[in-house]
């Protein structure tokens, strides 16, 4: 198969991943994952491959090829993955589950390389720009940070006590932090170099940004600048964007029947894609606030999303 330049596939309760052409919407190729619902899906840096995390596995899929076999699996967690990401260079996973923990994977090897217990489920996990530090949010309300240079936690936060932090994002040059919770708010904090290594929180703002639950947030990447946005997708059905100098509302997307799931932006930030229990995906224009392509064929409820349409990293 010859890879396509735009990778953009979507994971869905009907037990199926699919892959789609982003500007005709057709689905050309659909994966049957009958083992579990997939909860996340990440494209590695060089498009080459597809990690879906499920339960309690996380398999890893070959874009370029047909097969409907992963050519990976990795199996220590207990309980549902929740989050799964890579290390910009695509050398290492990092993964965030309901049984507590925080692992990192190499991708040149089998098993888990390390593990991080957060004494709670794992909801949400992202690697700061700095590539040494993970920041992980979990069911209890609890923000920490992994220091991986000094494998330990370096720095604990519980924004709203009992209160589930369901997302998770940080700015592309590592300025700002922002957490969303199951009560519709947004935590956002700028995050201090000191003389260590070690990253500090100050308090920025705090956004009451649904009525319902919030179950994204996504800051714009570095090629939106020098416009800023904060994408926040809720069980209100709807997604909205806010301008990150003074968070005003900039735009509500309206358009999906049901809760949304999950987000994410175009490398430039002129798009964004969006999954939905209403079992669609769709293509929304930044400038306008339209939708401008919805993805059908999933039969249930699509929870989430993933886009890779950049230049792949510079062979090292």
């Amino acid at each position: 198969m010859s890879q396509p330049t735009v990778i953009l596939a979507t994971a869905s309760y009907d037990h199926t991943i699919r892959f789609w052409e982003a500007k005709s919407g057709r689905c050309y190729r659909t994966i049957q994952y009958p083992d579990s619902q997939v909860n996340r899906l990440e494209i590695t840096p060089d498009k080459h491959f597809l990690a879906a995390a499920g339960n309690p596995h996380i398999r890893l899929f070959d874009v370029n090829s047909n097969s409907p076999q992963p050519v990976m699996s990795y199996d220590s967690h207990t309980n549902n993955v929740m989050a799964v990401g890579f290390q910009c260079d695509g050398n290492w996973m990092y993964s965030g589950s309901e049984d507590g923990t925080v692992k990192i994977w190499d991708l040149r090897a089998p098993g888990c390389q390390r593990e991080y217990e957060s004494r709670a489920a794992v909801n949400t996990v992202v690697l700061h720009p700095n590539q040494t530090e993970l920041i992980s949010g979990d069911q209890n309300g609890n923000i920490r940070v992994w220091d991986l240079t000094a494998n330990s936690c370096s720095c604990e936060l519980v924004p709203e006590v009992d209160t589930a932090v369901r997302s998770l994002t940080v700015m592309w040059d590592g300025s700002l932090v922002v957490a969303a919770n199951n009560h519709g708010t947004c935590y956002v904090w700028r995050l201090l170099r000191g003389t260590q290594t070690m990253t500090n929180f100050e308090p920025l703002h705090k956004l009451q940004a649904h009525k319902g639950y919030i179950l994204k947030c996504l800051l714009s990447p570095e090629f939106c600048e020098p416009h800023r946005y904060l994408a926040t997708a809720s069980s209100d059905h709807t997604v909205k964007i806010w301008n990150v100098d003074g968070f005003t509302l900039e735009k509500t997307l309206i358009g999906h029947q049901r809760w949304v799931w999950d987000c994410v932006f175009s490398v430039d930030g002129a798009y964004l894609i969006t999954a939905s229990s209403d079992t669609t995906a769709r293509l929304w224009s930044m400038s306008t606030g339209e939708d401008i392509k919805v993805y059908q064929g999933h039969h249930k409820a699509t929870i989430c999303c993933a886009l890779h349409d950049g230049a792949e990293p510079a062979a090292s």
